[in-house]
């Protein structure tokens, strides 16, 4: 059987069929139409493009066909005779925002239980949620703040982000508690081409300890971290005093959370007899406002959360080699909102004690 000649497709062509190919939202049969061509374009024989891509020989060749003389535009689906299938978007729309009734049983609708109630297939429910971008299976969280002096406290904290005071330096405390050290009980898989990393689904708890650190606004900087076993007012006012040793001589401003220890006496006495470091307190329900804590999660995702520790010294020298590293490629965090944008956002439509993170 003669083979056919190699499919004649322009670079920009190759380029948009390849998006397609790897675009997780495009129709099947456009991403196969999209291969087909591809390989065709490859010199590959018609027979072999239809065995690796389980179709037939005749639409591997009606394809390269279409594409011959229609280019891209000859892949898309043509307009089928008869009449088209009637869908009311507003009716699928409705349904879905109404939720589903109790007689089902579920907490949100799924395209295919909306289509059996609707009587209409599941991919027109799914177009009708693609197009007004609806996702009844996504959920997600808000927290409002019920702080009486949101305001005050917003600016208190945001000034210091955009502004920072002539001669002085501004750091973020905070304190990530109870850090697992956790151990698997059989020794992980690592990653392997087509295989993710692998670790057995139980562990052995080894302790916890809780890691202190200040954020230097200014430079992106870890300048002093410390591990404690519990994280008490006592503990609180040690690492205060790191900071400020790490700080001699100059005006320092520090962001802290609501967190009772935060405001024991005894740290207020200290701070009294220390006039140039003064806390600024996040509104409640605001701790995102403090930027150390977009540290923890940095650390979390890349040293913790995967690592295995066989005991608690284990994890904390593996946290203080992270945070030594870390702090050679560290890069400041740019804060770009300000009080007035953060509050018009956070009040609109709400109580003016509301808050929410967007």
């Amino acid at each position: 059987m003669p083979v056919a000649a190699p499919l004649a497709v322009p670079d920009a062509d190759r380029e948009v069929l390849r998006s397609w190919v790897r675009s997780p939202s495009m129709p099947s049969g456009l991403v196969r139409r999209a291969r087909i061509v591809l390989l065709a374009a490859e010199g590959e024989p018609n027979a072999e493009i239809a065995r690796r891509l389980e179709v037939s020989r005749q639409t591997v060749v009606t394809w390269r066909g279409r594409y011959r003389s229609g280019g891209l535009g000859g892949l898309e689906d043509q307009r089928r005779s008869g009449r088209p299938p009637m869908v009311d978007e507003a009716q699928v729309v409705v349904r879905t925002l109404q939720g589903p009734p109790e007689t089902l049983g579920v907490t949100h609708w799924s395209s295919r239980l909306l289509a059996g109630e609707l009587g209409i297939s599941n991919g027109a429910v799914a177009k009708v949620w693609r197009k007004w971008k609806i996702r009844p299976w996504r959920a997600e969280t808000f927290k409002f703040s019920t702080d009486p002096e949101l305001e005050a406290k917003v600016r208190d904290v945001v000034g210091p982000y955009l502004a920072p005071p002539n001669k002085a330096v501004v750091v973020c405390v905070d304190e990530k508690s109870q850090i697992q050290a956790l151990d698997r009980t059989a020794p992980m898989l690592p990653v392997r081409p087509g295989l993710a990393e692998r670790r057995t689904h139980d562990y052995v708890r080894h302790g916890t300890t809780t890691l202190f650190s200040a954020l230097e606004v200014a430079t992106g900087r870890i300048t002093a971290d410390a591990c404690y076993d519990r994280h008490r007012s006592d503990e609180f006012l040690r690492f205060l005093k790191t900071v400020a040793k790490a700080h001699p001589r100059v005006k320092l401003h520090v962001v802290v959370d609501n967190y009772a220890t935060h405001k024991h006496p005894r740290v207020k006495a200290w701070l009294a007899r220390n006039p140039r470091i003064t806390l600024h307190f996040t509104p409640t329900g605001c701790s995102w406002l403090n930027l150390v804590e977009i540290f923890f999660g940095i650390i979390t995702r890349q040293a913790i959360r995967r690592g295995t520790f066989t005991s608690v010294p284990d994890l904390i020298d593996a946290i203080s080699h992270y945070i030594d590293a870390y702090n050679q490629r560290c890069r400041p965090f740019s804060w770009t909102k300000t009080a007035d944008e953060i509050l018009e956002h956070a009040t609109q439509h709400r109580p003016k004690t509301s808050f929410t993170r967007h």
